[in-house]
């Protein structure tokens, strides 16, 4: 399987392999007190940040660090698709992307891909430098995510795109149904927070292809989603089929692609006949009587079910004048007891 394009959605994105910046030193300049009648100099002292872009090394198939707005027409193509099944109003992918820097700016000149309309459909892509083929050697995809305004309902997921079995990807079609290889990165809706990592295997035997999710993180992710701080996600998949989730470099996820995925790529040695059917003369009662079962002949229907215990003994302190239920001491009247509506409180009995 062939990786050939890259594809993302999100709020603020930095797609780099490394952040680097430099400090410049405080910087004072002393007043000139010669001349009363003069000017004076003011001090100016700064610790202001300043972002170096990345410099990748080794067998790079794709790195976008957003250096400036112009990279935004340069490499990336906006979709202009429609979703199928949702209304005609919200189908289109029209939400706008700009490279700017964030609302908070710790690093000056660090600029990222930023999404600016509200309850839009956004896809943005771009192809790799060149196709990724699963031969031996590792895969790392890693990017930043910073959701500035924080996120009620929405993802920050890429997409690393299938080669097509014949021509060229048309990026500006792009959907939702666009084949793919593999989906990873963060999505909430509501109180569900996730860190999607999924690929689309397909099945040797049936040609049928099929998306395989792992299982949630180790780490509560609602953090992630309110902090308005920037995160760091990694995902490696290693050659031995282990992969392993990062989040700020520290591992919250990890597993085998062929045992810890849902539903497993090597599926169980049995599973349910799907083609089995309940007999017509099948019976639901869990047990029933044992037709070989004989009376003992020294059974005596004359005597009791239950006898009493000849062996038993009261216990010390027995009190024989007490109740059997008395209402519970810890039990307290509700605040919003109303004894119009609810008549008298009376609290539980116990025994």
């Amino acid at each position: 399987m062939k990786l050939w394009c890259l594809h993302l959605s999100a709020v603020f994105l930095i797609l780099c392999g490394s952040i680097s910046f430099a400090e410049i030193d405080d910087l004072e300049v002393e007043e000139d007190t010669a001349d009363e009648d003069e000017v004076k100099v003011a001090k100016l002292k700064t610790d202001q940040k300043y972002y170096i872009p990345p410099m990748p090394s080794g067998d790079v198939f794709f790195v976008e660090s957003f250096e400036t707005d112009r990279d935004l027409d340069k490499s990336w193509v906006q979709s202009a698709a429609k979703k199928d099944g949702v209304d005609e109003n919200i189908a289109k992918y029209d939400g706008k992307w700009a490279i700017e820097e964030p609302i908070e700016q710790p690093l000056r000149g660090d600029l990222g891909l930023v999404l600016k309309s509200k309850a839009k459909h956004h896809a943005i892509s771009a192809l790799l430098h060149k196709p990724y083929e699963f031969i031996g050697n590792p895969l790392i995809v890693q990017y930043e995510v910073k959701f500035q305004n924080g996120l009620e309902c929405g993802g920050a997921y890429v997409k690393l795109l299938s080669k097509p079995d014949a021509g060229k990807l048309n990026l500006k079609e792009f959907n939702d149904k666009t084949p793919y290889t593999i989906m990873f990165g963060p999505d909430k809706c509501g109180n569900d927070a996730k860190l999607h990592f999924i690929f689309r295997h397909k099945n040797p035997v049936t040609g049928v292809f099929e998306e395989k999710h792992a299982k949630r993180p180790t780490v509560n992710l609602d953090k992630k989603f309110t902090d308005k701080q920037t995160h760091l996600y990694t995902l490696i998949l290693n050659s031995d089929n282990s992969f392993q989730i990062f989040i700020d470099h520290v591992l919250v996820n990890s597993g085998n692609l062929l045992e810890d995925m849902t539903p497993a790529v090597n599926p169980a040695e049995e599973i349910d006949d799907i083609n089995d059917e309940k007999p017509d003369d099948w019976d639901e009662m869990e047990k029933i009587r044992d037709p070989a079962a004989v009376k003992p002949e020294d059974w005596d229907e004359s005597e009791p079910t239950k006898i009493e215990d000849s062996n038993a003994s009261k216990p010390d302190g027995w009190l024989e004048d007490e109740d059997e239920l008395i209402p519970d001491p810890s039990a307290e009247k509700p605040d919003d007891w109303d004894e119009e509506m609810d008549g008298e409180w009376e609290p539980a009995m116990i025994s």
